[in-house]
Protein backbone atom coordinates (compact mmCIF):
# COMPACT_ATOMS: atom_id res chain seq x y z
CA UNK A 1 0.00 0.00 0.00
CA UNK A 2 1.41 3.44 -1.20
CA UNK A 3 2.58 5.74 1.93
CA UNK A 4 3.73 9.21 2.59
CA UNK A 5 6.28 10.74 4.68
CA UNK A 6 5.36 10.69 8.57
CA UNK A 7 3.98 13.90 10.42
CA UNK A 8 2.62 14.58 13.55
CA UNK A 9 -1.04 15.17 14.25
CA UNK A 10 -2.32 17.53 16.48
CA UNK A 11 -6.42 16.24 16.15
CA UNK A 12 -8.10 17.92 13.52
CA UNK A 13 -9.95 14.95 11.54
CA UNK A 14 -12.60 14.86 8.49
CA UNK A 15 -13.86 13.57 5.08
CA UNK A 16 -13.86 16.29 2.33
CA UNK A 17 -15.32 15.47 -1.55
CA UNK A 18 -14.29 17.07 -4.63
CA UNK A 19 -16.80 17.59 -6.92
CA UNK A 20 -17.54 19.85 -9.74
CA UNK A 21 -17.73 19.54 -13.72
CA UNK A 22 -16.01 17.45 -15.74
CA UNK A 23 -12.32 18.89 -16.87
CA UNK A 24 -11.87 21.51 -14.05
CA UNK A 25 -9.21 19.75 -12.63
CA UNK A 26 -10.44 17.67 -9.32
CA UNK A 27 -7.74 15.04 -10.34
CA UNK A 28 -5.23 17.18 -10.53
CA UNK A 29 -5.86 19.42 -7.07
CA UNK A 30 -6.09 16.08 -5.32
CA UNK A 31 -2.71 15.29 -6.30
CA UNK A 32 -1.45 18.57 -5.44
CA UNK A 33 -2.95 18.42 -2.47
CA UNK A 34 -1.46 15.11 -1.16
CA UNK A 35 1.71 16.32 -2.45
CA UNK A 36 1.76 12.70 -4.55
CA UNK A 37 0.39 11.90 -7.72
CA UNK A 38 -2.63 9.39 -6.92
CA UNK A 39 -5.25 9.90 -9.39
CA UNK A 40 -4.92 9.91 -12.67
CA UNK A 41 -5.00 12.80 -14.68
CA UNK A 42 -5.87 13.40 -18.89
CA UNK A 43 -7.20 16.59 -20.97
CA UNK A 44 -10.29 14.52 -21.83
CA UNK A 45 -13.50 14.45 -19.76
CA UNK A 46 -14.89 11.77 -17.63
CA UNK A 47 -11.55 10.67 -16.92
CA UNK A 48 -12.35 9.67 -12.99
CA UNK A 49 -14.53 6.93 -13.20
CA UNK A 50 -14.84 6.26 -9.46
CA UNK A 51 -14.22 8.20 -6.21
CA UNK A 52 -10.87 7.50 -5.38
CA UNK A 53 -9.52 8.60 -1.47
CA UNK A 54 -6.42 10.23 -0.54
CA UNK A 55 -5.33 10.99 2.56
CA UNK A 56 -3.31 13.79 4.14
CA UNK A 57 -1.88 14.40 7.83
CA UNK A 58 -0.14 17.32 8.32
CA UNK A 59 0.40 19.31 11.75
CA UNK A 60 -3.11 20.52 11.53
CA UNK A 61 -4.47 17.39 11.22
CA UNK A 62 -5.99 14.74 8.81
CA UNK A 63 -7.75 15.40 5.90
CA UNK A 64 -9.54 12.51 3.98
CA UNK A 65 -9.86 13.37 0.36
CA UNK A 66 -12.59 11.80 -2.08
CA UNK A 67 -11.94 13.07 -6.10
CA UNK A 68 -15.08 12.08 -7.63
CA UNK A 69 -16.37 11.60 -11.43
CA UNK A 70 -17.05 15.05 -13.29
CA UNK A 71 -20.71 16.10 -12.71
CA UNK A 72 -22.21 15.29 -16.62
CA UNK A 73 -24.98 14.24 -18.38
CA UNK A 74 -25.77 10.40 -17.33
CA UNK A 75 -26.23 9.29 -21.27
CA UNK A 76 -25.14 5.71 -20.76
CA UNK A 77 -25.46 2.62 -17.42
CA UNK A 78 -21.69 3.70 -16.99
CA UNK A 79 -22.35 7.47 -16.76
CA UNK A 80 -25.30 6.68 -14.79
CA UNK A 81 -23.20 4.84 -12.20
CA UNK A 82 -20.35 7.22 -12.33
CA UNK A 83 -23.27 9.70 -11.33
CA UNK A 84 -24.25 7.76 -8.11
CA UNK A 85 -20.20 7.25 -7.19
CA UNK A 86 -20.58 10.97 -6.90
CA UNK A 87 -23.82 11.03 -5.42
CA UNK A 88 -22.26 8.38 -2.69
CA UNK A 89 -19.10 10.75 -2.11
CA UNK A 90 -21.04 13.81 -1.17
CA UNK A 91 -23.42 12.09 1.17
CA UNK A 92 -22.59 12.77 5.02
CA UNK A 93 -19.17 14.79 4.23
CA UNK A 94 -17.59 17.73 6.78
CA UNK A 95 -16.87 19.43 3.91
CA UNK A 96 -17.34 19.62 0.41
CA UNK A 97 -15.08 21.45 -1.75
CA UNK A 98 -16.71 22.54 -5.33
CA UNK A 99 -13.93 22.68 -7.87
CA UNK A 100 -14.59 25.30 -11.07
CA UNK A 101 -12.38 25.93 -14.39
CA UNK A 102 -11.71 29.56 -13.78
CA UNK A 103 -12.10 30.16 -17.96
CA UNK A 104 -15.57 28.44 -18.19
CA UNK A 105 -16.95 31.56 -16.22
CA UNK A 106 -18.00 34.01 -18.72
CA UNK A 107 -17.44 38.00 -17.82
CA UNK A 108 -21.08 38.46 -17.52
CA UNK A 109 -21.66 35.92 -14.41
CA UNK A 110 -24.26 33.96 -16.45
CA UNK A 111 -23.50 30.07 -15.76
CA UNK A 112 -23.84 27.43 -18.61
CA UNK A 113 -26.96 24.49 -17.93
CA UNK A 114 -24.34 21.86 -16.90
CA UNK A 115 -22.59 24.41 -14.55
CA UNK A 116 -26.44 24.94 -12.74
CA UNK A 117 -26.71 20.58 -13.00
CA UNK A 118 -23.39 20.56 -11.10
CA UNK A 119 -24.48 22.75 -8.39
CA UNK A 120 -27.81 21.72 -7.69
CA UNK A 121 -26.20 18.64 -6.89
CA UNK A 122 -23.96 19.98 -4.72
CA UNK A 123 -27.41 21.79 -3.15
CA UNK A 124 -29.17 19.02 -2.50
CA UNK A 125 -25.97 16.79 -0.45
CA UNK A 126 -25.79 19.57 1.66
CA UNK A 127 -29.99 19.82 2.21
CA UNK A 128 -29.56 16.47 3.21
CA UNK A 129 -26.52 16.70 5.29
CA UNK A 130 -25.76 20.25 6.61
CA UNK A 131 -21.82 21.05 5.96
CA UNK A 132 -19.19 23.86 4.87
CA UNK A 133 -18.81 24.25 0.91
CA UNK A 134 -15.99 26.08 -0.41
CA UNK A 135 -15.52 26.86 -4.24
CA UNK A 136 -12.42 26.43 -5.12
CA UNK A 137 -12.09 28.53 -8.70
CA UNK A 138 -9.12 26.75 -10.28
CA UNK A 139 -6.42 26.92 -13.08
CA UNK A 140 -6.18 30.80 -12.38
CA UNK A 141 -2.66 30.52 -14.23
CA UNK A 142 -4.85 29.98 -17.09
CA UNK A 143 -6.04 33.56 -17.13
CA UNK A 144 -3.90 36.48 -18.39
CA UNK A 145 -5.84 39.01 -16.90
CA UNK A 146 -6.43 38.75 -13.28
CA UNK A 147 -8.38 41.56 -12.81
CA UNK A 148 -10.82 39.44 -14.47
CA UNK A 149 -11.04 36.80 -11.20
CA UNK A 150 -12.63 38.73 -8.36
CA UNK A 151 -15.54 39.33 -10.92
CA UNK A 152 -15.99 36.05 -11.74
CA UNK A 153 -15.95 34.91 -7.79
CA UNK A 154 -18.72 37.16 -7.08
CA UNK A 155 -20.82 35.95 -9.91
CA UNK A 156 -20.32 32.60 -8.52
CA UNK A 157 -21.05 33.42 -4.61
CA UNK A 158 -24.25 35.16 -6.34
CA UNK A 159 -25.56 31.70 -7.50
CA UNK A 160 -24.68 29.25 -4.76
CA UNK A 161 -23.93 30.40 -0.75
CA UNK A 162 -20.45 29.00 -0.47
CA UNK A 163 -18.79 29.41 2.99
CA UNK A 164 -15.07 31.18 1.13
CA UNK A 165 -14.16 31.28 -2.19
CA UNK A 166 -10.38 30.66 -3.29
CA UNK A 167 -8.98 31.29 -6.54
CA UNK A 168 -5.65 28.71 -6.86
CA UNK A 169 -4.20 26.77 -9.72
CA UNK A 170 -3.37 23.18 -8.76
CA UNK A 171 -1.04 22.66 -11.39
CA UNK A 172 1.30 25.88 -10.73
CA UNK A 173 0.73 25.60 -6.94
CA UNK A 174 -0.61 29.35 -6.44
CA UNK A 175 -3.35 29.90 -3.75
CA UNK A 176 -2.74 25.94 -2.43
CA UNK A 177 -1.28 26.88 0.98
CA UNK A 178 -4.09 29.03 1.40
CA UNK A 179 -6.67 26.14 0.25
CA UNK A 180 -5.55 23.41 3.00
CA UNK A 181 -5.64 25.74 5.60
CA UNK A 182 -9.19 26.38 5.27
CA UNK A 183 -10.15 23.20 4.54
CA UNK A 184 -8.24 22.47 8.53
CA UNK A 185 -10.04 25.15 10.03
CA UNK A 186 -13.29 23.82 8.81
CA UNK A 187 -12.60 20.16 9.39
CA UNK A 188 -13.98 19.05 13.40
CA UNK A 189 -11.88 17.64 16.17
CA UNK A 190 -10.94 14.43 16.23
CA UNK A 191 -8.21 11.91 16.66
CA UNK A 192 -6.53 10.54 13.11
CA UNK A 193 -8.20 7.22 11.70
CA UNK A 194 -5.83 6.33 9.44
CA UNK A 195 -1.47 5.86 10.25
CA UNK A 196 0.63 8.78 9.73
CA UNK A 197 2.22 7.27 6.23
CA UNK A 198 -1.03 6.03 4.68
CA UNK A 199 -1.99 7.45 1.70
CA UNK A 200 -4.85 5.72 -0.10
CA UNK A 201 -6.68 2.75 0.27
CA UNK A 202 -6.80 1.66 -3.33
CA UNK A 203 -5.83 -1.78 -4.37
CA UNK A 204 -2.47 -2.46 -5.75
CA UNK A 205 -4.33 -3.90 -8.76
CA UNK A 206 -6.64 -0.84 -9.21
CA UNK A 207 -3.86 1.20 -9.67
CA UNK A 208 -2.26 -0.58 -11.70
CA UNK A 209 -5.16 -0.67 -14.22
CA UNK A 210 -5.76 3.04 -13.39
CA UNK A 211 -1.94 4.05 -14.68
CA UNK A 212 -2.44 1.87 -18.05
CA UNK A 213 -5.67 3.70 -18.66
CA UNK A 214 -3.92 6.86 -18.12
CA UNK A 215 -1.14 6.21 -20.24
CA UNK A 216 -3.95 5.30 -23.40
CA UNK A 217 -5.72 8.29 -22.77
CA UNK A 218 -2.41 10.27 -23.34
CA UNK A 219 -1.03 8.43 -25.98
CA UNK A 220 -4.11 8.11 -28.37
CA UNK A 221 -5.29 11.78 -28.17
CA UNK A 222 -9.16 11.59 -29.47
CA UNK A 223 -8.83 8.50 -31.40
CA UNK A 224 -9.38 5.99 -28.58
CA UNK A 225 -12.14 7.82 -26.49
CA UNK A 226 -13.95 6.57 -23.02
CA UNK A 227 -14.73 3.33 -24.97
CA UNK A 228 -11.76 1.58 -23.25
CA UNK A 229 -11.56 -0.48 -19.75
CA UNK A 230 -8.47 -2.03 -18.47
CA UNK A 231 -8.79 -5.29 -16.67
CA UNK A 232 -6.42 -7.01 -14.69
CA UNK A 233 -6.27 -10.96 -15.58
CA UNK A 234 -3.30 -12.02 -13.59
CA UNK A 235 -0.90 -11.08 -10.62
CA UNK A 236 1.48 -13.24 -9.33
CA UNK A 237 4.30 -12.02 -7.36
CA UNK A 238 8.09 -13.52 -7.41
CA UNK A 239 9.80 -11.84 -4.98
CA UNK A 240 10.70 -8.27 -5.63
CA UNK A 241 8.69 -9.10 -8.86
CA UNK A 242 4.73 -8.98 -9.94
CA UNK A 243 4.13 -10.69 -13.51
CA UNK A 244 0.99 -9.29 -14.18
CA UNK A 245 -1.27 -9.74 -17.30
CA UNK A 246 -3.67 -6.98 -18.21
CA UNK A 247 -6.54 -6.88 -20.85
CA UNK A 248 -7.45 -3.66 -22.94
CA UNK A 249 -11.28 -3.50 -24.32
CA UNK A 250 -12.31 -1.65 -26.44
CA UNK A 251 -15.88 -1.65 -28.26
CA UNK A 252 -14.69 -1.50 -31.99
CA UNK A 253 -12.71 -3.10 -34.27
CA UNK A 254 -10.90 0.13 -35.37
CA UNK A 255 -10.02 0.82 -31.80
CA UNK A 256 -8.35 -1.93 -31.44
CA UNK A 257 -5.98 -1.66 -34.99
CA UNK A 258 -4.94 1.91 -33.01
CA UNK A 259 -4.23 0.72 -29.68
CA UNK A 260 -2.07 -2.25 -31.07
CA UNK A 261 -0.29 0.14 -33.68
CA UNK A 262 1.58 -0.50 -36.22
CA UNK A 263 4.20 -3.91 -35.96
CA UNK A 264 2.56 -3.26 -32.38
CA UNK A 265 4.26 0.09 -31.82
CA UNK A 266 1.62 1.36 -29.88
CA UNK A 267 1.10 -0.92 -27.36
CA UNK A 268 4.54 -1.97 -26.70
CA UNK A 269 4.98 2.33 -26.17
CA UNK A 270 1.67 2.03 -23.53
CA UNK A 271 3.26 -0.71 -21.56
CA UNK A 272 6.32 0.41 -21.36
CA UNK A 273 5.67 3.98 -20.26
CA UNK A 274 2.63 2.43 -17.84
CA UNK A 275 5.39 -0.05 -16.17
CA UNK A 276 7.62 2.71 -15.46
CA UNK A 277 5.18 4.80 -13.65
CA UNK A 278 4.10 1.87 -11.93
CA UNK A 279 7.20 1.12 -10.71
CA UNK A 280 7.56 4.34 -9.37
CA UNK A 281 4.85 4.78 -7.56
CA UNK A 282 4.69 0.86 -5.91
CA UNK A 283 8.27 0.86 -5.37
CA UNK A 284 9.01 -2.81 -6.83
CA UNK A 285 9.81 -4.09 -9.93
CA UNK A 286 6.94 -5.47 -12.47
CA UNK A 287 6.44 -7.84 -15.97
CA UNK A 288 3.51 -6.08 -17.56
CA UNK A 289 1.32 -7.81 -20.42
CA UNK A 290 -1.04 -5.88 -22.24
CA UNK A 291 -4.04 -7.74 -24.76
CA UNK A 292 -6.51 -5.63 -26.28
CA UNK A 293 -9.71 -7.32 -26.84
CA UNK A 294 -13.05 -6.03 -28.39
CA UNK A 295 -15.90 -5.88 -26.23
CA UNK A 296 -19.02 -3.94 -28.19
CA UNK A 297 -20.99 -1.81 -26.24
CA UNK A 298 -19.56 -2.91 -22.64
CA UNK A 299 -20.50 0.68 -21.53
CA UNK A 300 -23.87 -0.43 -21.09
CA UNK A 301 -23.22 -4.14 -20.34
CA UNK A 302 -24.22 -4.42 -16.38
CA UNK A 303 -23.11 -7.73 -16.22
CA UNK A 304 -19.53 -6.49 -17.42
CA UNK A 305 -19.61 -3.51 -15.30
CA UNK A 306 -20.56 -5.46 -12.01
CA UNK A 307 -17.46 -7.04 -13.02
CA UNK A 308 -15.01 -3.88 -12.89
CA UNK A 309 -16.65 -3.26 -9.71
CA UNK A 310 -19.13 -0.42 -10.24
CA UNK A 311 -21.64 -0.57 -7.73
CA UNK A 312 -25.23 -0.90 -9.12
CA UNK A 313 -27.98 1.66 -9.22
CA UNK A 314 -30.75 2.84 -10.85
CA UNK A 315 -30.59 6.70 -9.31
CA UNK A 316 -29.17 9.54 -11.29
CA UNK A 317 -27.60 12.85 -10.11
Amino acid sequence: MPRRTKRKNKGKFGYVAIAGRPNAGKSTLLNALLGAKLAIVSAKAQTTRGSIMGVLTEEAGQAVFLDTPGIHKSDTLLNRRMMQSVRAALEGKDLLLYVVDARTIPDSGEICAEEGQALDALRRAREAHACPALLVLNKIDLIEDKRLLLPRLEALAKLYSFDELIPVSARSGDGLRGLREAIFARLPEGEARFEEDFLTDMPERQIVAEIIRERILHLTGEEVPHSVAVMIDKWEDKGNLAHVAASILVEKEGQKGILIGAGGAMIKRIGSEARREIEEFLGRRFFLELFVKVKPGWRENEAFLNELGWQNTSEVI
